[in-house]
């Protein structure tokens, strides 16, 4: 008779200290596979070429704010862009005489970024001359007791904040537009090798009081998890000090910077500054701010989720929930925070679509573009 008893296996001892091993391997399989995943995305996307523009048979003098940083990267982006777009492009700032180089180098049109200290004398002569001239806002709505002195000055105006588009027109410009600010590649782009910084969350701004007491109330818990806040003004924040050198006081970072701690961050706070700061802005008429800051397309080419305060017109440029993510009080930023952190998929993918985005749309080529089509056709 056969025998088919088969002697049984002794039960698996299993240690405490031997099954934390076993997580933590995998664990950090698990991590390495999904960073790898995300930086070879990127990479893919971020070597893509963008669509060809055609160039215009156009000379452009364009006239650079003069204040140098943090307006200089901007300038550095709109004279790249142009470059691409135009024909001929020769760059200035206002502390020259405009007239004198439009003398010299004949422009079909003169591109003024920001203007607060453009001689309005000469925008007068040059449009006596025939030359087309524009202006290109830089931090609407927050200096309209200024800005709005000097637009009627020009033939075009193009403001990054939509809510300021009428209230322009209401002071006789025919010639008012909406056009925000984009994403330089060459400033702003993703870490497509392990990053040099990794952070959970990162916010950089610098520390205007709506962002100060925004933060106040939720500074443990936020701070309980790997985040580094960088910018100016933050000794204004009484709990600074606790935290040593992961509040990061009095320093402007250069975009290259900035996008290394943006990429290198797991997740990217985009809190707006107040449209009502009586130390910082000169909005007389408290216009309120609808549009998303240069900060928005910045971090999504970066490669990293953003969770942005909600603003009225941020569903034209990302699809909320899909592409990026709005809160709307301290704790909803945390609830999300604590969200996005434990469900690494949906935070990758949403980076990737935001990514892929900003590439197609909200670049300076793209945006310059839109400008010269406006004036040009």
């Amino acid at each position: 008779m056969e025998n088919n008893f088969v002697m049984p296996m002794p039960p698996v001892t299993r240690f405490p200290a031997e099954d934390e091993k076993l997580r933590g391997r995998l664990d950090g399989f698990k991590s390495g596979y999904d960073e790898g995943y995300l930086r070879g995305r990127l990479a893919i996307l971020d070597g893509r070429p963008e669509d060809p523009i055609p160039v215009r048979n156009i000379n452009v003098l364009y006239v650079a704010s003069g204040k140098g940083y943090p307006y200089s990267p901007l300038d550095d982006a709109v004279f790249s862009a142009l470059q691409q777009l135009t024909a001929k492009v020769t760059i200035t700032d206002v502390r020259q005489n405009v007239v004198e180089l439009a003398a010299v180098h004949t422009p079909d049109l003169v591109l003024v970024l920001d203007g607060l200290d453009m001689p309005l004398e000469q925008v007068m002569a040059l449009r006596g001359q025939g030359i087309k001239t524009a202006i290109w806002l830089t931090d609407d709505p927050y200096y309209t007791d200024f800005t709005m002195k000097i637009v009627s000055f020009y033939d075009y105006v193009f403001t990054l904040e939509r809510n300021c588009v009428e209230i322009y027109r209401g002071l006789g410009c025919r010639e008012v537009h909406y056009l925000p600010f984009a994403a330089h590649r060459e400033h702003y782009r993703p870490t497509t090798t392990r990053p040099q910084i990794n952070r959970q969350v990162s916010f950089i701004g610098s520390a205007y009081w709506n962002r100060v007491h925004f933060f106040r109330g939720i500074m443990p818990e936020l701070m309980s998890y790997n985040t580094v806040i960088n910018g100016i003004w933050w000794d204004r924040l009484p709990e600074a000090p606790m935290y040593g050198e992961r509040i990061e006081i009095g320093k402007w970072m250069s975009p290259q910077e900035t996008a290394l701690a943006y990429s290198g961050s797991k997740i990217v706070i985009n809190l707006h500054r107040s449209h009502i700061d009586e130390v910082a802005n000169n909005n007389a008429l408290f216009i309120p701010a609808a549009s998303p800051n240069p900060r928005t397309f910045e971090i999504a080419a970066s490669g990293t989720l953003q969770l942005s305060d909600a603003r009225d017109d941020l569903g034209s440029f990302y699809t909320v929930g899909e592409e990026i993510d709005t809160f709307t009080s301290p704790q909803e930023l945390m609830d999300k925070i604590r969200y996005y952190l434990s469900h690494e998929e949906q935070r990758r993918d949403m980076a990737l679509r935001a990514f892929e985005r900003t590439l197609k749309e909200h670049t300076y080529t793209k945006r310059l573009n839109q400008l010269l089509t406006i004036i040009y056709g």
